[in-house]
């Protein structure tokens, strides 16, 4: 990123670029603050220079907000989120691929600061959108099941969550393989659904 900022100048769009793959690296890490930091510092640059509506502002946005829910922080996160869906919808339109990322990642904060009912409603959308847009068989969709499936879990729905667990690792196996992470994953978190929960 040095390089680029003594080249290019700190305001050029490839400089910006790295700057915010270099706070998604930290927050990989769990360099969560510098992280935050960066992510601040590159969402401001690019409101400043790109216009709050450019798709590479609305992706600092995103990113944003996902630091923002890696470090705890979510009623940020879900603010953030909910301002970056608005946003993508009225740009980029409902049916694009950022703005059902947009409307799962909510999903996912929602469910992580304990609203239950407005996780599993908005999972279900971006399921239903998913499966209109992409189709039954994309990753981003059999993913969306997953996500579903465990959204189904943390409200105690537990019979449903199995159900859709089961039937998203069938569906996973045939598109993406038994080995493929999201199918990992899935697998991984139907076991521990079924792991006896001592008390």
């Amino acid at each position: 990123m040095a390089d680029r900022e003594r080249v290019l100048g700190i305001d050029h769009q490839d400089t910006l670029m790295s700057r915010n793959n270099l706070a998604y690296a930290y927050r990989s890490a769990g360099r969560l603050d510098e992280a935050i930091g960066l992510h601040e510092r590159t969402l401001a640059d690019q409101d400043r220079l790109l216009g709050a509506d450019h798709p590479d502002t609305l992706t600092s946005k995103s990113n944003l907000a996902g630091a923002y829910w890696s470090a705890g922080r979510l009623d940020e996160a879900i603010g953030l989120h909910e301002r970056t869906l608005a946003d993508r919808e009225r740009v980029l339109g409902a049916d694009h691929t950022c703005t059902l990322m947009s409307q799962n990642n909510l999903a996912n904060a929602y469910g992580s600061a304990g609203r239950s009912d407005e996780a599993i409603g908005l999972h279900e959308r971006t399921l239903a959108d998913r499966e209109r847009v992409l189709g039954a068989d994309h990753p981003d969709t059999l993913m969306s099941k997953s996500n579903l499936a465990g959204a189904y879990r943390s409200a105690g729905r537990l019979d449903g969550a199995t159900a859709l667990y089961k039937q998203t690792i069938t569906e996973m196996e045939r598109v993406l393989g038994c080995d493929h992470p999201y199918t990992r994953i899935t697998r991984d978190n139907l076991a521990a659904l079924q792991v006896p929960q001592e008390s």
